[in-house]
């Protein structure tokens, strides 16, 4: 599919789509006769776990550490081919990736918890002031 399509299904723009591209996270698995970026279903899937880590905070190269791994684990008979201390090596290091999603999914539940404790006391006070103006 082409780049548009693919920004539609991950509601991602062209530009950061291009820029995961440059910086080697996710390239286009082909090129058109034209030279335009074609991509796969493997690709979107791929993009797509870059956009769930990005409000969380990681970093490109985290990113791109993470992809790398799952692309290890996942590669068929490659991943079977594994030496048994790297493929250990490999799971931990996912699990130490879990574990931060985790640490940071709920460090913004907190955010979010405080940003609402907030708004709701903006919205009395609002209500207060609009009240005794009436």
């Amino acid at each position: 599919m082409h780049i548009g399509q693919v920004a539609t299904r991950t509601q991602l723009s062209l530009r950061t789509i291009r820029h995961y591209d440059e910086v080697g996270l996710v390239r286009p698995s082909a090129r058109s006769q034209g030279g335009f970026r074609l991509y796969t279903e493997a690709d979107v899937a791929r993009l797509m776990v870059i956009r769930r880590m990005k409000p969380l905070g990681f970093t490109l190269e985290e990113m791109g550490e993470l992809l790398s791994i799952t692309d290890q684990l996942d590669n068929g008979g490659a991943a079977a081919a594994l030496e048994t201390a790297e493929r250990e090596r490999l799971l931990a290091r996912l699990g130490r990736f879990e574990q931060a999603t985790r640490e940071r999914c709920q460090a913004l539940r907190t955010q979010l918890s405080r940003a609402e404790e907030f708004a709701a006391d903006l919205r009395r006070r609002t209500d207060q002031l609009t009240d005794g103006a009436a």
